[in-house]
């Protein structure tokens, strides 16, 4: 359930995602943006194995995590654009002492500076020209939960100390009031970037990153966990298939390889992004997947001088050149590899020879038999 900034304080861990109407345009931009694979309010949290994978770099995650959540200590989530820090941060939330409490999301990025203070600690009626009554702000709604301050890094300086002093006492005051209030809460905050750099450059206050960064929990980026990718890829697909009532079938092995060598620059966004266009559309050709970075070849090796043989160049070209039409076929003809030799006006057998001289190794299908899949270089 969404609330907007002003309405009643929540209860019985209901999530909250800040939101004041001069800042509604802004915020629902961000919130269709957002990216995480459980955003929209009021969405029941994956499984953990889910949110947690089955690689190494998640299993370190997952045990610090669980050694924090019997705490009330401030937690800092940091890593690349979808990586998944919002479901983190609900996933605590939900197993910790606070999970009575409302879970309240603010984006520190997506609300003008000027607004932000009174989003935060609410203001008194005449505070300014249009506060007609007195509205809670979003510390006070998350009192007795979990206070979740998304984009911290982009927290105006002027509101960094008001934050620190909320940490450090436990108290606020609403705009345009002297009352000074209490608030119990778990502080969680997320960022993208090296909030030391951004200290470094005077952007960040030293004290209050001191005070955020009690417990710091570094998510890695899903080219570091490549043996998640088959299982988020999957969970993605069942999801859309039961909220569009669509029957898209499990992803062939050999598209599943492939997905596991790419960069992912977005992340589990952009694999969530890829799987949903997979299942709506229901066309293979649809994964736009990113271009295989060309394997240096061996015997591409520098002359004395410094310069590299031409025909050593030209020799290397060609066979990216017949690797990129190879992999362009099987693409069109859905994995098929012998509907690809027959397009490529070649034999099976000398599909499978260039697919080996390419570097591309074979491997085992899922019924265990043989078959040359590509495997992209990393």
């Amino acid at each position: 359930m969404r609330h907007r900034f002003g309405a009643q304080s929540a209860v019985n861990g209901e999530q909250v995602e800040c939101q004041s109407e001069c800042g509604q345009q802004g915020m629902t931009a961000s919130n269709k943006n957002n990216g995480d694979f459980a955003r929209r309010s009021g969405e029941a949290l994956p499984p953990e194995e889910i949110i947690f994978g089955r690689s190494a770099a998640m299993s370190s995650i997952r045990q610090r995590v669980q050694k924090v959540l019997g705490t009330d200590l401030p937690i800092l989530l940091q890593g690349e654009n979808g990586t998944g820090k919002g479901v983190l941060a609900r996933y605590i939330h939900s197993r910790s002492a606070f999970r009575r409490g409302a879970f309240v999301k603010v984006n520190c990025a997506a609300i003008p500076g000027a607004l932000l203070e009174s989003e935060l600690f609410g203001y008194e009626k005449g505070a300014f020209t249009d506060a007609r009554t007195s509205k809670p702000g979003c510390v006070e709604m998350a009192s007795g939960g979990t206070l979740f301050l998304d984009e911290i890094a982009d927290l105006d300086p002027s509101l960094q100390a008001k934050v620190l002093h909320l940490l450090q006492d436990g108290k606020f005051s609403r705009l345009g009031g002297n009352e000074e209030r209490k608030a119990e809460l778990r502080l969680i905050c997320a960022t993208n970037r090296d909030l030391q750099t951004e200290v470094a450059a005077g952007r960040f206050r030293r004290d209050l990153l001191y005070r955020i960064n009690v417990i710091s929990l570094n998510l890695p980026g899903l080219r570091e966990r490549r043996e998640d990718v088959a299982l988020l890829a999957d969970y993605f697909r069942q999801q859309l298939n039961a909220r569009f009532e669509r029957d898209a079938p499990p992803l062939p092995e050999e598209v599943i390889d492939t997905l596991r060598r790419q960069e992912w620059r977005g992340n589990i966004r952009e694999l969530e992004n890829l799987v949903a266009r997979y299942a709506i559309l229901g066309l293979l050709d649809t994964l736009e997947t990113a271009p295989a970075r060309p394997r240096p070849s061996a015997s591409l090796n520098e002359a004395a001088d410094g310069s590299i043989p031409f025909k050593t160049i030209a020799k290397q070209a060609v066979r990216e050149m017949e690797a990129n039409l190879i992999l362009k076929a099987l693409r069109e003809h859905r994995w098929n590899r012998r509907r690809a030799a027959e397009s490529l006006n070649i034999s099976y057998r000398a599909l499978i020879y260039k697919l080996r001289e390419a570097g591309l190794s074979p491997k085992s299908n899922r019924n265990g038999a043989a078959a040359d899949v590509p495997q992209f270089p990393k």
